[in-house]
C-alpha cells in the first residue's frame, strides 16, 4: 500500500472510531506530556517517559485490531495492555535511550565547530523515529516474534520502499509536531492515535476491503 493510501484509510477509521481512540490517545498523551514535564524538572525521571511503554502498546494493539477487523470497543485497549504491557517497556526504554542519543547528538554538534553536522543528526533522528514506528507496529502486530526478528522485519520493511516510508514518515513526523505546537491538545487527542493507524495500514497486509 501507498503513502497516500495509508493516511487516507487512518482517516476515514479514526473518523468512525474517533471516541474510542481519543480516550486511548488522550490518555497516552497525558501521560508523556507529564513525563516529559518532569524529565525536565529533574532529569532522572526520565523512567516515567519508559513507563508509558504499556500505555502505547494499548494505542498500538487498537490501531493494528482496527486495520484488521474494521471494528473497535474500548476494551481492545485493555487488552492490549495486559497482552504487550512488557514488549511496551522494552520497547519504550530502547526507543527513549535511542531518542535520548540522537537529542544529545543534535545538541553536541549544534554548540561545537562542525555545526553543519546538526542537520545529518537530525535527518539520522527523523529515520530512527520512522523506523521506530514500523518496530512498534509489527511488534505489536505479531508478538510470538522476537524483538530481534521484529527488528530484521522493519528494516526489511523499510529498505524496500524507502521513499514511501520516508514520505509517510515525514508526514506523521509533521502532523505530531504541530500537534505539540497547537496548545498540545491536539496531541493529546489525535496525533499519536492517528500516526499508529496510518502506520498499520501502510505495512500490515491489507484486507479485503483494502485490497485492490
Amino acid at each position: 500500500m501507498n503513502a497516500r493510501d495509508a493516511v487516507r484509510l487512518a482517516l476515514r477509521d479514526f473518523y468512525e472510531n474517533s471516541w474510542r481512540l481519543l480516550a486511548v490517545n488522550a490518555l497516552l498523551g497525558a501521560a508523556l506530556v507529564a513525563a516529559a514535564l518532569a524529565t525536565l524538572a529533574m532529569p532522572v525521571a526520565g523512567v516515567l517517559l519508559v513507563l508509558t511503554g504499556p500505555l502505547l502498546a494499548a494505542l498500538v494493539h487498537c490501531a493494528v485490531t482496527l486495520q484488521r477487523t474494521g471494528n473497535l470497543a474500548l476494551v481492545d485497549a485493555w487488552e492490549g495492555a495486559r497482552l504487550h504491557w512488557k514488549r511496551g517497556l522494552e520497547l519504550a526504554l530502547i526507543g527513549s535511550a535511542v531518542f535520548a542519543l540522537g537529542v544529545f547528538a543534535v545538541r553536541f554538534y549544534g554548540g561545537s565547530a562542525i555545526w553543519p553536522l546538526v542537520f545529518l543528526s537530525l535527518y539520522v533522528l527523523v529515520l530512527l523515529v520512522v523506523y521506530g514506528l514500523v518496530v512498534w507496529t509489527l511488534a505489536i502486530a505479531d508478538p510470538e516474534h522476537g524483538l530481534r526478528h521484529t527488528a530484521s522485519e522493519a528494516a526489511v520493511v523499510v529498505g524496500s520502499r524507502p521513499l514511501p516510508t520516508l514520505a509517510l514518515g515525514l508526514v506523521l513526523v509533521l502532523v505530531n509536531i504541530a500537534g505539540v505546537a497547537a496548545a498540545v491538545m491536539p496531541f493529546l487527542t489525535l496525533t499519536v492515535a492517528f500516526t499508529f493507524l496510518a502506520i498499520a495500514h501502510f505495512v500490515l497486509p491489507p484486507t479485503v476491503e483494502e485490497a485492490p
